[in-house]
């Protein structure tokens, strides 16, 4: 596709009317509330302070009050490439080190620079209902979170800005301008800025483990294609492509 139809709402400013809350359950679930009682595109909820925030694959976001990015908007006639593009929009704020583990967790690498750890620094959490044409986007990004406060089991599998708390807002203007950016450009840009930024390609990769006792499909990421899906290299030199899920980095010996 060369562009979006204007029902993606490209035109209209993000972050008005905003509702902000010191403290919620979750920002999702408020924007969800009101996109159910028919708010407009661009809705937004942000809080100082989440107790029930959560992220993909049901696990929980948490962080200490005033330190993160919590924000949730409303999108009427939201794209296909929703996923992709809210990525490139975090990215675009991030700081040129972020990157993206797909499908859109941000993240920065740390460690070795043969096989760097990636700490994630955002999540991204897409719910909606497709069929009444409306989506709430979730955004929690750790701007001003000290490493020390970063729970222990956290510690090495997060990541933080290391920005002062009262940066949390200019973040939040240059993210609704970048979304708002990112939202009218074609396809083929988000795709190409959001290659840019992979964090998987060329790198081993598992997926699909149910339990403990079935093996986890493995294979070396290739980017994405034209859908978002990722594109796997097996080991036989097919090559699959995953719409859904999670997928882990595998340590190269």
């Amino acid at each position: 596709m060369n562009g979006r139809p204007d029902g993606h709402g490209a035109g209209i400013p993000l972050g008005h009317p905003r509702l902000h809350l010191r403290r919620t359950g979750s920002t999702n679930d408020r924007a969800r509330e009101l996109a159910i009682a028919g708010a407009p595109h661009g809705t937004l909820v942000t809080a100082s302070e989440q107790t029930a925030g959560r992220g993909r694959q049901g696990r929980v976001w948490s962080a200490p009050a005033g330190s993160a990015l919590l924000a949730s908007l409303v999108l009427r006639s939201p794209p296909p490439l929703l996923a992709l593009i809210s990525a490139v929009a975090v990215c675009d704020v991030a700081g040129p080190d972020a990157q993206i583990k797909w499908p859109n967790d941000i993240v920065l690498a740390r460690g070795g620079d043969s096989e760097p750890a990636l700490g994630k620094l955002a999540g991204i959490l897409i719910e909606g209902r497709p069929q009444e044409g409306w989506a709430v986007l979730g955004i929690g990004l750790n701007v001003a979170v000290r490493p020390e406060q970063f729970s222990p089991e956290l510690r090495r599998t997060a990541a933080t800005l290391g920005l002062a708390p009262d940066a949390i807002e200019s973040i939040l203007a240059a993210l609704l301008q970048a979304l708002q950016r990112r939202l009218a450009e074609p396809d083929e840009a988000i795709l190409e800025a959001w290659r840019e930024r992979d964090a998987l390609r060329g790198r081993e990769i598992a997926w699909g483990q149910a339990d403990d006792t079935a093996p986890a499909s493995h294979g070396r990421a290739e980017g994405v294609d034209g859908a978002g899906r990722l594109i796997v290299a097996l080991p036989d030199g097919a090559h699959t492509s995953i719409d859904a899920g999670e997928v882990h980095l595998v340590a190269v010996a």
